[in-house]
């Protein structure tokens, strides 16, 4: 690898030092950019929650984008799996009043049915889209911005070699899943994003924390590979893949 090799060896243990827990990305700041996609969902989540009377967030990790709502309806509930993220978030959501349980991403929602307004989540490991349905009221919506099929996939063939997109994550896939369990689509779209990683830490910490990416990535089993596009960093510059998002809201049907 070009340059100093201790430079290599100290930004992977930068990348292997930072803590994962949450789901906040503000360490990325100066080391790698995203694009956000053009329908603001945050904006959007703001407005669904201002007028509902009960919301719940499905998979919310730490609770930080929930948390960016100026108003929350008088019955707020969160799930999330990952033990460590579960205290993040109920000390996140606290000032909204909100229940946070701990639910297995594949598992029945612990709640009864025709519960809520309205079901949001952003970038669900999994949908059981008939639990979406069975919680919501009738006339209630679904509001999820989820990751798409291939995305970054530039990294993941990088790392594991060229690999076939799987249609599971597709909104074609969704859309079918969701009228599957009778709700009606109202919204769906779909973008690329830009993706830059300017050094190789940004690039461990994020294979570290979106785990989905690389599976059962290590540093030990991929240094060759990351020493490689580390010398590609260097020589040519950030190192461009692509997100892909779609948007997705859906309505159970009035009875």
């Amino acid at each position: 690898m070009p340059g100093n090799p201790s430079a290599f060896e100290d930004l992977v243990a930068e990348g292997e030092a930072v803590p994962t827990e949450g789901w906040d990305f503000s360490w990325f700041a100066g080391r790698a950019t995203e694009e956000r996609p053009s329908w603001g969902y945050a904006g959007l989540l703001a407005a669904r929650m201002a007028e509902a009377e009960a919301a719940l967030d499905v998979q919310t990790g730490g609770g930080e984008v929930l948390a960016s709502v100026p108003a929350a309806p008088p019955f707020l509930a969160a799930t999330e799996s990952w033990p460590p993220n579960l205290e993040i978030a109920r000390r996140t959501l606290a000032p909204l009043g909100a229940v946070v349980v701990h639910v297995d991403d594949t598992a029945d929602l612990p709640f009864p049915s025709d519960r809520f307004d309205l079901v949001v989540s952003r970038h669900p490991t999994t949908v059981r889209w008939d639990e979406v349905h069975r919680v919501l009221r009738p006339g209630g919506t679904y509001l999820s911005q989820q990751v798409g099929a291939g995305s970054v996939r530039e990294l993941t063939d990088l790392m594991m070699g060229p690999r076939p997109v799987h249609p599971s994550r597709s909104p074609l896939t969704a859309v079918a899943d969701a009228e599957a369990a009778g709700l009606e689509v109202l919204d769906l779209r779909q973008e690329a994003l830009r993706m830059e990683f300017h050094d190789i830490a940004a690039v461990v910490h994020f294979l570290r924390k979106v785990v989905w990416i690389v599976p059962g990535f290590t540093v030990d089993a991929h240094r060759g590979r990351l020493a490689e596009l580390h010398g590609f960093i260097e020589r040519h510059g950030p190192f461009v893949a692509h997100a892909q998002r779609f948007l997705i809201e859906a309505r159970k049907p009035e009875r």
